[in-house]
């Protein structure tokens, strides 16, 4: 995708980066931001968020991305690269919370203040944080599932990816919600989708040929969602799924009763925020450490409502394109 004027130079084939003119570079503080990846609705959203909050104030988005969610060479590469072009700031959400401790940490002792979002990064040296309360995510998920099963049964759990400390976040909630509250409910098994959907589905399929008796499942990020739900409908099976984020297909899902529910995040927020709590810092201010936003349970029932609808349908096309 392309920003529109906001963008002052052109996107370079294959990096998705913004190039600033040398003039522009001198009248706009120069904002570097880096998603885990390009292609989900989750970071288009996060992408269009980042895209207002420069607009409003009248910095500059860099934007760029590694080629997927396991890319972690690729966004090491992304973020020595925008060290190196001297940006004033950065954003970035950490595909691995250790892998990116010292590229984190060199942009601090360089003088750049590093905004983490979305997920976390195992140093204190950043600025702040800004990402959905992950372990109260996990928490709603529980809850929703310990309400559909009555408090007994056996879950099987799509987990994301080691080490990315957003989804292990989901995943201990949900985990430590079910053995307190709901001790008749047992997590027969728990596999890797790896952040793919077609390994997400394979592992769904997996494990609900393992345990035929299973009553429910939880998928912790949009692509194991995807991933299950097709699991799901391919067996037309009666099995509760409890998602986590939004897609189109994972709300037709939705509305069709293949997912129960899904527990959302508010990315356009977070992209926004991510940017003001530079921009705060570069004009002197001091943003608050840790800005947590509220998880989000959407069921069949609050659906239409028109504040979720907001939430999930943010005007992509205004701000990217």
């Amino acid at each position: 995708m392309k920003l529109r004027s906001l963008a002052l130079g052109a996107a370079l084939v294959g990096g998705g980066w913004l190039v600033v003119s040398g003039c522009a570079r001198q009248d706009k503080k120069v904002i570097g931001v880096i998603p885990q990846g390009r292609s989900h609705l989750f970071w288009q959203s996060i992408h269009a968020g980042a895209v207002a909050a420069a607009r409003e104030t009248g910095v500059e988005v860099l934007w760029n991305a590694p080629t997927s969610e396991t890319d972690y060479a690729g966004q090491l590469k992304v973020m020595e690269s925008m060290i190196n072009r001297r940006v004033d700031a950065i954003a970035v959400s950490p595909i691995d919370k250790k892998i990116m401790v010292g590229v984190v940490e060199r942009a601090t002792r360089e003088g750049i203040p590093v905004v983490i979002y979305d997920t976390g990064v195992d140093t204190e040296q950043f600025l702040c944080r800004v990402g959905t309360d992950n372990y109260a995510g996990g928490q709603l998920a529980a809850e929703r599932m310990g309400h559909i099963l009555q408090g007994k049964g056996e879950v099987v759990v799509v987990k994301c990816i080691p080490g990315s400390a957003s989804t292990l976040a989901r995943e201990q909630g949900f985990e430590d919600t079910l053995a307190k509250k709901f001790p008749g409910i047992r997590i027969v098994d728990w596999r890797f989708g790896m952040s793919d959907f077609a390994k997400s589905l394979a592992v769904a399929e997996n494990m609900l040929t393992a345990h035929p008796e299973a009553d429910g499942m939880f998928a912790s990020n949009e692509t194991g969602s995807v991933g299950a739900a097709q699991a799901l409908k391919g067996r037309n099976s009666k099995v509760r799924l409890v998602g986590f984020d939004s897609s189109p297909t994972l709300l037709d899902d939705l509305k069709s009763g293949a997912i129960d529910s899904l527990v959302v995040q508010h990315p356009f927020k977070m992209g926004y925020e991510a940017v003001m709590a530079a921009v705060k810092k570069l004009r002197g201010e001091t943003p608050p450490r840790f800005h947590d936003l509220p998880p989000r349970l959407i069921t069949r029932e609050n659906l239409g409502d028109p504040d979720v609808q907001q939430q999930l349908n943010p005007d992509l096309k205004k701000y990217l394109e």
